[in-house]
Formats: structure tokens, sequence, C-alpha cells
């Protein structure tokens, strides 16, 4: 008899893989160590990609996604590299995904259908405080469980897989996500951040409700056509029974421009809540309410604790944490070596909260030189590891106060409000992005020569993101007169040109 594979000696493949996707394949496998089963994931490696960049991406993912501690995000216990193949080793999830029970029962009751949604909004919440965006998210990435739980599987694995560059877009059209699924800057600007997570939801919503995908069309780039510039038919044309104010926080799910959509998963959470009643049985799925379930039991403990709304807002509230920050002590640039030390292994959490301990303004002068300089690499580490909330506010400090120190228009100044832009880019605030880099455009051109590479780059950044607000004309007008001054300087084959005309290109998506 053949020997089942093992990985690290530890844990062992069944002979065959569980399923296989356009992002790689689920083993079976057993963990000899703890003696449990577990699901293992692979990833599928096309051949012209730089693995060295792909492992560094996948590294990076899977730690921010195993620090995401949520009932409904499967635990992850490892992870490794078996013949250049990088695998995520995770609890095993046993269930039903929607894609496949909708395939059975064509569509869900209104009640399941936001029972599911606002599980997905409570996962969300949490992966969006720890920048964590899935940018893949459908209805077969969201698995029922027989006690009626809801898992969302595959965070993070495609920013590991990088599946959100415009050169996947243009060049191969595979890769980018599912077009029936993707928000409009996905399509247009290879560009994804929470409230592209929310696109998403509504398309997932709307198809659990109808039993129909919001747009369809007989190639990838037909719908992704239709994402950017048709408004979809409302659901209550395909199922009049559901509610007018479901119909509603749909419908601002699925508006095009980011900003046009709510605020946060926390917004649409609440919007659900009222119409997860009813549920019902799912017939060979679920366990009868009858039998005995753990987690059903954890959430009726906490439901009766919270009905009373006395103990919500007294006895359960938690004091107030009046505790003094605690102050790492020892040597400012031993605490700099190790937090670089720390983001080089893509521990940026680690990293991020030994530099900012040594930062508190009560202890430390803020304007000193080599503070500054530590607040800087704290910001930059902030920003590595996907904290842009926290990363914005830090650059915008370190604006004014490197401006103080070398002038408005030095270039860590530059540096640090081209930071700022892209944390507002990447957390969907486009307008915002989109003037701060045009104020800063101005002060480049008018420091640097125009054609030097710093305000060349801004500029296709700006015509990126008006790409994603949606905002074609500008866009293309950015991007063209760019394009000619790249020409005049370059050559067709250097590399700025390609990621212009790759932006270009997503134009004719209309």
């Amino acid at each position: 008899m053949t020997e089942r594979k093992a990985l690290k000696g530890r844990y062992e493949l069944e002979r065959l893989p569980l399923a296989r996707g356009g992002m790689g394949e689920v083993w079976v496998g057993h963990d000899v160590e703890l003696d449990r089963e577990v699901a293992v994931k692979f990833l599928r490696v096309q051949e012209e990609v730089d693995r060295d960049e792909l492992t560094r991406r996948f590294v990076r993912e899977s730690r921010i996604t195993a620090r995401l501690q949520h009932p409904g995000v499967p635990a992850v216990f490892d992870v490794g590299t078996d013949e250049g193949r990088p695998y995520l080793v995770m609890q095993r999830v046993r269930g039903m995904s929607v894609s496949d029970l909708l395939a059975v029962h064509h569509q869900l009751s209104i009640g399941w259908s936001a029972a599911i949604a606002a599980q997905v909004c409570s996962v969300l919440v949490e992966a969006h405080q720890a920048s964590l965006v899935h940018r893949d998210l459908k209805p077969a990435n969201l698995m029922l469980e027989p006690d009626g739980t809801v898992k969302v599987l595959d965070f993070g694995l495609a920013a590991a897989l990088g599946v959100t560059d415009t050169s996947t877009i243009t060049r191969s059209g595979q890769g980018i996500g599912t077009p029936a699924y993707m928000a409009p800057e996905q399509v247009l600007a290879a560009m994804s951040g929470p409230r592209t997570d929310l696109y998403s939801l509504g398309c997932s919503l709307y198809e659990m409700l109808t039993g129909r995908h919001v747009f369809t069309g007989p190639t990838s780039y037909a719908v992704m056509n239709k994402q950017v510039d048709q408004l979809p038919t409302a659901a209550r044309e395909h199922r009049p029974e559901i509610p007018f104010a479901l119909n509603t926080v749909l419908n601002g799910l699925l508006e095009k421009k980011p900003e046009n959509r709510p605020d946060s998963a926390q917004v649409v959470y609440e919007q659900l809540l009222p119409f997860v009643r009813d549920v019902g049985s799912i017939p060979s799925l679920l366990n009868p309410p009858t039998d005995l379930s753990p987690v059903r039991m954890y959430a009726a403990v906490l439901n009766k604790a919270f009905d009373d709304d006395s103990a919500s807002a007294g006895a359960l509230t938690a004091a107030p944490n009046t505790a003094a920050p605690d102050i790492i002590s020892g040597d400012l640039d031993e605490a700099r070596a190790a937090a670089s030390e720390l983001a080089t292994q893509a521990r940026f959490k680690e990293a991020a909260q030994l530099l900012g301990a040594m930062l508190d303004p009560d202890v430390v002068d803020l304007l000193d030189p080599e503070v500054v300089n530590a607040r800087l690499e704290w910001a930059n580490i902030l920003f590595e590891g996907g904290d842009y909330h926290a990363a914005a506010p830090a650059y915008q400090a370190l604006i004014a106060d490197l401006a103080a120190r070398s002038g408005p228009d030095s270039e860590l100044v530059f540096r640090c409000r081209a930071q700022y832009a892209e944390c507002q880019a990447m957390l969907g605030n486009m307008t915002v992005a989109i003037e701060t880099a045009q104020r800063l455009l101005a002060d480049e051109q008018r420091v640097y020569h125009p054609t030097d590479p710093r305000p060349f780059e801004l500029r296709r950044k700006v015509g990126q993101w008006q790409l994603a607000a949606g905002q074609r004309d500008e866009a293309e007008q950015t991007l063209r007169t760019l394009l000619d001054d790249l020409l005049r300087k370059y050559s067709e084959t250097h590399p700025a040109v390609a990621k212009v005309r790759d932006l270009l290109a997503s134009l004719t998506i209309r």
C-alpha cells in the first residue's frame, strides 16, 4: 500500500484532494502529533510568478489571518511550503457551502439569507478592524455548518496570490477573483478595500434571496462590464415578498462607488438583524433544534444575559481601563532594531506594538530627531502590516513635525504625504486620496522636474484612484497624458509604460 504523503513529518494527507478551485487545492489531513483532523490548502502557483514574492505575501497574509479570533473564521494552525507550493494548515470545517446549498434549493428563505449575511458581517467587522480584506467573498467561500453557524473561508489567499494585480486582469484575464461578485473598483483599478467586501456581500445576498446572480453574461468580461456600468434588476422584481427595507439594504451594498456604500460591516449587520427571524429548518443539513448543540447553548446564554437592557447597560459593562500605558524600558535603538527584525519576519503587529510603546508622548520628546525617525519607522511598519487606520494619523502627525524640522518641501514630508494618500485609498476614501495626491503632485512638480519618476508614479496612482472612484473620464485624461509623457522619456518596454497601458486597457470594459 502506498504511504500517505506527510508534510513536515506531521500532517498526513489523504490520497486524493477534497476539492480543487481557482486558488488551489484542499486536502484532508491528519495531525499525527495532536491526533486531530485538519484541512490543508495548497495555493496554485503559476509558472511566471515570482515564488519568493508569493511566499512573502503568503506568510504575511497568513499571519494576519491567524490573528483573527472569531468563531466564523477557521483557525490557522500552521504554514509552510512543499515542493515550492505554499500551504496553510487549518481547522477542518464540516458543512455545506452556500453555493452548494443554492444549487439544491435555488434560493434561501429571507430569514436564512439575512442570518447568513449578518454572520458574515460579524466576521468582516473583526477582519476589517485588523486591516484584512477578503477580496473574493462569494457563496462558495461561505460554509454553513450543521449548527447553523457560518464559516468564511479563504481569508487572505486572494492577497497572497496577488489576484488584484492590474496586469493579471488585462493580460491573462484569469485569477482575478470571481467576476459575478467583483466590485467596480476591482474591475477598473484592481483595488480592494473594506467596502469592496461589502459589494461582494451584496452580490452574495442577492443570490441567496433570488437564486440569481446580480449580473450574468457569456464571458467574464461581459459580466465585468455590467458590474461597472449597469444597474442591477431590483431583487423584488424576482421575488416580490422581499421586504422593501431589506431591498434598500441590498441596493446600498450594490452601489457602484465605494463611498456610496455603507460605512462599515457593522452598519450592515445592524440593518440585517431585524430580518433574522423565522429561519426554519434546512433538511439534510441543519441539526434539529432538539439536538444538543454546544454552540447554540453558548449563544443562548449571551442572548439571555443581554435581553435585559439594565444588565447590558450596567452590570455587564466593563469598567474603563484607567491603567497607565505599559512602557517598554530600554534603549530606543534596541527597540528599533528588534522591530525591524520582527517586520523582516512579517510579524508586523508585534513590531508595531514594540516600537509604538516606546513613543509615548508623556515619556519621550516626539520632536527629537531620533524619535522622529522611530515614528517614521513605526508608521511604515503599520502600513506594511496593513493597519491603514493607524498608519494614516501616524503619517499625518509626521507631516507637520517633519515640515517644521526640514521644511515643507523635504523629501520625507513628500513621502509621508504620499503614504497618507495611499492609506486613504486603501480604506476606500477615494475622494480624500485623490485630493491629497493632487495637492502633493503640484508640489512635487514644482520641486522636482515634471519628468522625475516620483511625479510620474504619483500621476499613475491618481489615475488608478480615479478609476476606483468611478471617475472614468478624469482617469482617462490623467493616464493618457501620463502615457504620452512616459513615452517621450522611456521606451515602450519600460515597466512604467506597461503599468499605465494596463490601467488604460481596463477602460475598454464598458
